[in-house]
């Protein structure tokens, strides 16, 4: 079963590719995914890896948490479901 890892303190100019390529190294990757801000469209600077196996994720932290990538030290871990929050719909306040 697929394990999803959070990666953290990416450089803005980190691409999906970039990402992926870096934990192919540590086995089969299933899904390469950077955040990006909405409103101006650049990169938040985090993003989510989904490895194939358990074995694969646990070796793929061990490999690239604290590593230096394109100037920047990662911070990766597996990455914890967070419950999505309802978006209000419509403007301003409700009364």
């Amino acid at each position: 079963m697929a394990k999803k890892l959070y990666v953290g303190n990416l450089s803005y100019n980190t691409t999906e590719d970039g990402l992926r390529n870096l934990f192919s190294g540590f086995g089969s990757v299933a899904s390469a995914k950077i955040i990006f801000d909405r409103e101006t469209g650049n990169s938040k600077g985090f993003g989510f890896i989904e490895m194939s196996s358990d074995e694969e994720a646990s070796a793929a932290i061990a490999g690239t948490n604290g590593r230096e990538f394109e100037g920047r030290q990662l911070r990766v871990n597996e990455a914890m479901d967070k419950p999505r929050r309802e978006r209000s719909v419509g403007y301003g306040n409700s009364w």
